[in-house]
Protein backbone atom coordinates (compact mmCIF):
# COMPACT_ATOMS: atom_id res chain seq x y z
CA UNK A 1 0.00 0.00 0.00
CA UNK A 2 1.70 3.14 -1.05
CA UNK A 3 1.54 6.71 1.23
CA UNK A 4 -0.93 8.08 -0.32
CA UNK A 5 -3.58 5.16 -0.07
CA UNK A 6 -2.21 4.36 3.49
CA UNK A 7 -3.30 8.65 4.12
CA UNK A 8 -7.11 7.64 2.44
CA UNK A 9 -7.85 4.27 4.72
CA UNK A 10 -6.73 6.21 7.91
CA UNK A 11 -8.21 9.80 7.45
CA UNK A 12 -12.02 8.75 6.63
CA UNK A 13 -13.77 11.70 9.04
CA UNK A 14 -14.00 12.57 12.52
CA UNK A 15 -16.33 9.81 14.85
CA UNK A 16 -17.62 10.49 18.51
CA UNK A 17 -15.71 9.84 21.58
CA UNK A 18 -15.32 10.61 25.20
CA UNK A 19 -11.62 12.66 26.85
CA UNK A 20 -10.37 12.85 30.34
CA UNK A 21 -7.60 13.41 31.63
CA UNK A 22 -4.79 12.06 34.28
CA UNK A 23 -1.49 13.62 36.03
CA UNK A 24 -0.10 17.53 36.40
CA UNK A 25 -2.47 19.94 34.59
CA UNK A 26 0.63 20.52 32.07
CA UNK A 27 2.00 17.30 32.68
CA UNK A 28 3.25 15.03 29.47
CA UNK A 29 1.35 11.68 30.66
CA UNK A 30 3.13 8.06 30.32
CA UNK A 31 4.51 6.01 28.44
CA UNK A 32 3.46 3.09 30.69
CA UNK A 33 1.22 0.02 29.16
CA UNK A 34 3.60 0.99 25.72
CA UNK A 35 7.16 1.08 27.50
CA UNK A 36 7.43 4.55 26.30
CA UNK A 37 8.35 5.70 29.80
CA UNK A 38 9.32 8.84 30.28
CA UNK A 39 10.12 9.43 26.45
CA UNK A 40 6.63 10.97 26.24
CA UNK A 41 7.69 14.34 27.37
CA UNK A 42 10.59 15.06 24.71
CA UNK A 43 10.42 15.47 21.39
CA UNK A 44 9.16 14.56 19.20
CA UNK A 45 6.04 13.56 21.21
CA UNK A 46 6.71 16.61 23.55
CA UNK A 47 3.48 15.43 25.84
CA UNK A 48 0.97 15.50 23.20
CA UNK A 49 -0.18 11.75 24.18
CA UNK A 50 -3.17 9.58 25.41
CA UNK A 51 -3.72 6.72 26.93
CA UNK A 52 -6.27 4.34 25.48
CA UNK A 53 -9.41 2.39 26.24
CA UNK A 54 -9.25 -1.70 24.87
CA UNK A 55 -10.75 -0.07 21.62
CA UNK A 56 -7.76 1.77 21.24
CA UNK A 57 -4.95 0.08 22.99
CA UNK A 58 -5.99 -3.04 21.53
CA UNK A 59 -4.34 -4.92 24.03
CA UNK A 60 -0.83 -3.20 22.47
CA UNK A 61 -1.31 -3.34 19.28
CA UNK A 62 -2.71 0.36 19.08
CA UNK A 63 0.44 1.41 20.96
CA UNK A 64 2.27 4.36 18.72
CA UNK A 65 -0.76 4.91 16.34
CA UNK A 66 -1.50 8.35 15.62
CA UNK A 67 -5.17 10.50 16.28
CA UNK A 68 -6.81 13.98 15.05
CA UNK A 69 -8.97 15.11 18.43
CA UNK A 70 -11.01 18.03 18.77
CA UNK A 71 -13.44 19.55 21.06
CA UNK A 72 -16.50 21.82 20.11
CA UNK A 73 -19.19 21.70 22.59
CA UNK A 74 -17.42 22.76 25.56
CA UNK A 75 -17.01 26.59 25.21
CA UNK A 76 -13.90 26.68 25.63
CA UNK A 77 -12.93 24.19 22.95
CA UNK A 78 -11.26 25.53 20.07
CA UNK A 79 -12.27 23.14 17.58
CA UNK A 80 -9.05 23.10 16.29
CA UNK A 81 -7.72 19.34 16.12
CA UNK A 82 -4.24 17.92 17.69
CA UNK A 83 -2.25 15.05 16.91
CA UNK A 84 -2.22 12.77 20.12
CA UNK A 85 0.10 9.53 19.86
CA UNK A 86 -0.97 6.51 21.68
CA UNK A 87 1.15 5.59 24.49
CA UNK A 88 -0.67 4.03 27.31
CA UNK A 89 -3.60 2.10 28.01
CA UNK A 90 -6.75 3.17 30.29
CA UNK A 91 -8.33 0.42 31.82
CA UNK A 92 -11.67 -0.02 34.21
CA UNK A 93 -14.35 2.58 33.51
CA UNK A 94 -12.58 3.82 30.65
CA UNK A 95 -14.15 1.10 28.61
CA UNK A 96 -18.39 2.04 29.80
CA UNK A 97 -17.74 3.99 26.28
CA UNK A 98 -16.70 2.83 22.93
CA UNK A 99 -13.91 5.41 22.49
CA UNK A 100 -12.46 7.08 25.64
CA UNK A 101 -9.06 8.80 25.19
CA UNK A 102 -7.30 9.56 28.43
CA UNK A 103 -5.06 12.72 27.34
CA UNK A 104 -1.74 14.11 28.90
CA UNK A 105 -2.76 17.28 30.92
CA UNK A 106 -0.86 19.00 28.28
CA UNK A 107 -2.92 17.29 25.20
CA UNK A 108 -5.91 18.13 27.46
CA UNK A 109 -5.39 21.73 27.32
CA UNK A 110 -4.51 21.89 24.08
CA UNK A 111 -8.14 21.17 23.00
CA UNK A 112 -8.75 24.88 24.22
CA UNK A 113 -9.03 28.17 22.97
CA UNK A 114 -6.10 30.37 23.88
CA UNK A 115 -6.18 31.24 27.44
CA UNK A 116 -8.60 28.94 28.96
CA UNK A 117 -6.91 25.44 29.11
CA UNK A 118 -7.46 25.76 32.87
CA UNK A 119 -11.24 26.06 32.11
CA UNK A 120 -11.47 23.26 30.15
CA UNK A 121 -9.69 20.78 32.28
CA UNK A 122 -11.93 22.13 34.67
CA UNK A 123 -14.48 20.14 32.95
CA UNK A 124 -12.78 16.86 33.50
CA UNK A 125 -14.37 15.06 30.62
CA UNK A 126 -15.88 16.37 27.67
CA UNK A 127 -17.20 14.68 24.33
CA UNK A 128 -14.50 15.23 21.17
CA UNK A 129 -14.16 13.77 17.65
CA UNK A 130 -11.44 11.69 16.78
CA UNK A 131 -9.93 10.20 13.59
CA UNK A 132 -6.83 7.89 12.57
CA UNK A 133 -4.39 9.64 10.98
CA UNK A 134 -0.85 8.54 10.05
CA UNK A 135 1.63 9.14 12.14
CA UNK A 136 4.65 11.80 10.98
CA UNK A 137 7.57 12.56 12.79
CA UNK A 138 10.94 14.38 11.66
CA UNK A 139 13.18 11.81 13.03
CA UNK A 140 14.06 8.57 12.10
CA UNK A 141 12.80 4.82 14.05
CA UNK A 142 14.38 4.35 17.42
CA UNK A 143 15.50 1.48 19.66
CA UNK A 144 15.60 1.30 23.24
CA UNK A 145 17.46 -1.81 24.72
CA UNK A 146 15.89 -3.22 27.55
CA UNK A 147 18.07 -3.26 30.53
CA UNK A 148 17.38 -7.11 31.02
CA UNK A 149 18.92 -7.51 27.65
CA UNK A 150 22.22 -10.18 27.63
CA UNK A 151 24.38 -12.11 25.09
CA UNK A 152 22.20 -14.24 24.90
CA UNK A 153 18.79 -12.06 24.73
CA UNK A 154 18.11 -8.77 23.30
CA UNK A 155 14.95 -7.48 23.77
CA UNK A 156 13.70 -3.32 22.60
CA UNK A 157 11.42 -0.74 22.24
CA UNK A 158 10.53 0.83 19.28
CA UNK A 159 9.58 4.22 19.33
CA UNK A 160 8.74 6.94 16.64
CA UNK A 161 7.26 4.93 13.96
CA UNK A 162 6.03 6.80 10.91
CA UNK A 163 2.72 5.87 8.47
CA UNK A 164 0.50 3.40 10.75
CA UNK A 165 2.51 3.96 14.13
CA UNK A 166 2.16 0.21 15.41
CA UNK A 167 4.11 -2.56 14.18
CA UNK A 168 2.59 -6.30 13.44
CA UNK A 169 5.74 -7.95 13.02
CA UNK A 170 10.09 -7.80 13.49
CA UNK A 171 13.12 -9.60 12.33
CA UNK A 172 16.50 -8.87 14.01
CA UNK A 173 19.09 -9.55 10.55
CA UNK A 174 22.12 -10.18 12.01
CA UNK A 175 25.40 -8.97 9.79
CA UNK A 176 27.29 -12.58 9.84
CA UNK A 177 23.88 -14.84 9.99
CA UNK A 178 22.32 -16.96 7.39
CA UNK A 179 19.21 -15.99 8.26
CA UNK A 180 16.99 -13.53 10.38
CA UNK A 181 15.66 -14.22 14.19
CA UNK A 182 12.27 -13.40 14.15
CA UNK A 183 11.24 -11.91 17.52
CA UNK A 184 8.11 -12.35 19.78
CA UNK A 185 6.30 -9.42 21.25
CA UNK A 186 7.05 -9.10 24.87
CA UNK A 187 4.57 -6.74 25.53
CA UNK A 188 3.60 -2.90 24.67
CA UNK A 189 6.07 -2.00 21.73
CA UNK A 190 8.55 -4.18 23.19
CA UNK A 191 9.98 -7.04 21.58
CA UNK A 192 12.59 -9.60 22.16
CA UNK A 193 14.33 -12.68 21.17
CA UNK A 194 17.11 -15.63 21.44
CA UNK A 195 20.52 -14.86 20.77
CA UNK A 196 22.19 -18.19 19.54
CA UNK A 197 25.73 -18.98 20.45
CA UNK A 198 27.90 -16.60 18.54
CA UNK A 199 25.75 -14.67 17.13
CA UNK A 200 27.11 -10.99 17.05
CA UNK A 201 26.28 -7.58 15.67
CA UNK A 202 25.35 -5.12 14.45
CA UNK A 203 22.31 -5.85 13.72
CA UNK A 204 19.67 -4.50 11.01
CA UNK A 205 16.03 -5.00 12.04
CA UNK A 206 13.10 -5.51 9.40
CA UNK A 207 9.88 -3.74 10.32
CA UNK A 208 6.18 -4.96 9.17
CA UNK A 209 3.25 -2.62 10.09
CA UNK A 210 -0.53 -3.93 10.82
CA UNK A 211 -2.49 -1.44 9.31
CA UNK A 212 -1.05 -1.78 5.48
CA UNK A 213 1.94 -4.83 6.06
CA UNK A 214 4.60 -2.26 4.84
CA UNK A 215 8.04 -2.80 5.46
CA UNK A 216 11.27 -1.07 6.15
CA UNK A 217 14.88 -2.14 7.00
CA UNK A 218 16.48 -0.08 9.62
CA UNK A 219 19.83 -0.94 8.43
CA UNK A 220 22.65 -1.92 10.83
CA UNK A 221 20.70 0.14 13.40
CA UNK A 222 21.66 -1.67 16.61
CA UNK A 223 25.71 -1.72 17.22
CA UNK A 224 27.70 -5.02 17.64
CA UNK A 225 28.69 -3.62 21.04
CA UNK A 226 25.03 -2.35 22.10
CA UNK A 227 24.45 -1.83 25.67
CA UNK A 228 21.02 -2.39 28.06
CA UNK A 229 19.55 0.91 28.48
CA UNK A 230 20.80 2.61 25.68
CA UNK A 231 18.95 4.23 22.51
CA UNK A 232 20.12 3.15 18.83
CA UNK A 233 18.81 5.49 16.32
CA UNK A 234 18.10 4.56 12.56
CA UNK A 235 17.89 7.21 9.64
CA UNK A 236 15.50 4.84 8.33
CA UNK A 237 11.25 5.44 8.97
CA UNK A 238 7.63 5.12 7.33
CA UNK A 239 6.83 8.22 5.29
Amino acid sequence: MDSQSLNNSFVSGFSPAVATWYGSPNGAGSGGACGFANDVANPPYNGLISAGNQNIFKHGQGCGNCYQVKCNENPACSGFPIVVTVTDECPGTCNNEAFHFDLSGKAFGYLAKLGQADKLRNAGRINIQYQRVPCKYNTGITFKIDTGSNANYLAFSIEFVGGDGDIGSVELLPSKSKGPLYMQKSWGCTWKVGIPFGTKGPYSVKLTTIESRSTIIATNAILGNWSPGKYYHSAANFS
